[in-house]
């Protein structure tokens, strides 16, 4: 008699079952069909890996934009006015300073206006 569900055919089965937990309909259940989703699901997932960190960039300019816009000035002048001020803070770090500690961000945004100005 032959063996048709052998150990490592099992294990491989519980694997795909186990990526495939909450998954809709039959998606979850049957072979064919969690083997499909799991590999389409991994492969969104390795591309939105990549996106999230233009996602969080973009977050990240649009928290500075709305806190120069309250000072009177626009994102690309002052992110212009910090290079030419040579302050080198990264984008992530200027959207905390103006979630958390406005005040030094405020002093960033004098030291822009004037390296324009000068």
């Amino acid at each position: 008699m032959r063996i048709n569900c052998s150990v490592p055919r099992h294990k491989r089965k519980k694997k795909i079952f186990k990526l495939a937990k909450g998954y809709y309909g039959d998606k979850k259940n049957r072979l064919r069909q969690a083997v499909q989703q799991v590999k389409k699901s991994l492969t969104t997932a390795y591309v939105h890996r990549k996106d999230k960190k233009g996602d969080m960039r973009r977050l990240w300019i649009a928290r500075i934009n709305a806190a120069v816009k309250e000072e009177g000035i626009s994102y690309s002048k002052f992110i212009y006015g910090l290079k030419k001020a040579e302050i080198k803070l990264n984008r992530k770090m200027l959207s905390e300073m103006a979630l958390r500690d406005m005040d030094s961000f405020r002093e960033l945004v004098k030291l822009s206006k004037t390296a324009l100005s000068a």
